[in-house]
């Protein structure tokens, strides 16, 4: 293989046998139960990357399962997502990520810079009861409980809600360890179909786990608890802050 042909399939590794394919990655009947849980600023403040900034100290603990994903297949996700600002437009930034599939690990990591690890979530309905867990390893690091379409929310309302500006942070090594790519990555979800929404009283329980630190934003008082199951594009990103170019 020469080298103009190392380069014209060059997309992901390995380079004969990619991880995951080339998008668009279209993802349908994903449903969403996040809970959004107020903690303590400071605990905010130790994590949050600059230039991102805060108002209130909120968390958005989610729970997404989806069972049909263009290229990524069926798995289910879980992670804790921090309401921001960046250039004074509001946004969300993804602090932590959990699931249980090998390729949006690899594609999410290496395109866009969600920081993703390998865990075993689920979410499921128990009788009358919307029920998400966080497994690492053996151990239950996360349940959140909702009543179940206790009260349909405006589906128009929800959609607007999911088309704000996203935010990562992209971290890749160089081989001697140190950063090549440090990026503040800006992306959007697209052509979104809410199908429902509802919400519900609900409940969230964190435990501490040294590789899994999601306690350390702990919870202080349950704000919302939301369902949401929708058809949706996620969209490729961009670099909004280059933080190795300083």
């Amino acid at each position: 293989m020469n080298i103009a042909e190392v380069r014209r399939r060059a997309f992901s590794m390995p380079l004969t046998s990619p991880a995951f394919p080339p998008g668009p990655y279209r993802f349908y009947d994903r449903e969403y139960f996040i809970i959004t849980y107020r903690t303590d600023r400071e605990a905010i403040e130790k994590i949050l990357p600059e230039p991102l900034t805060f108002d209130e100290p909120l968390v958005k603990y989610e729970f997404i399962r989806m069972p049909n994903s263009t290229g990524f297949g069926d798995y289910t996700e879980s992670g804790q997502v921090i309401p921001v600002h960046f250039n004074g437009q509001p946004g969300s930034y993804t602090h932590a990520m959990f699931l249980n599939d090998g390729a949006p690990i690899y594609g999410g990591r290496e395109l866009w810079g969600f920081p993703k690890k390998l865990g075993q979530p689920s979410l499921s309905v128990h009788q009358d009861a919307l029920v998400g867990t966080l497994d690492y390893g053996p151990v239950r690091i996360a349940t959140g409980v909702m009543g179940f379409k206790y009260e349909a929310l405006d589906i128009a309302a929800v959609a607007k809600s999911l088309l704000g500006p996203n935010y990562l942070l992209k971290l890749i090594p160089h081989v001697d360890g140190s950063p090549r790519i440090l990026e503040l990555v800006d992306y959007r979800l697209e052509d979104i179909t809410v199908k429902g929404a509802w919400s519900g009283p609900g409940t969230l329980d964190l435990a501490w786990h040294p590789l899994a630190p999601i306690a350390e934003l702990p919870i202080r008082d349950i704000v919302s608890a939301v369902h949401i199951v929708a058809d949706l594009t996620l969209g490729l990103g961009k670099v909004v802050h280059d933080y190795l170019s300083e």
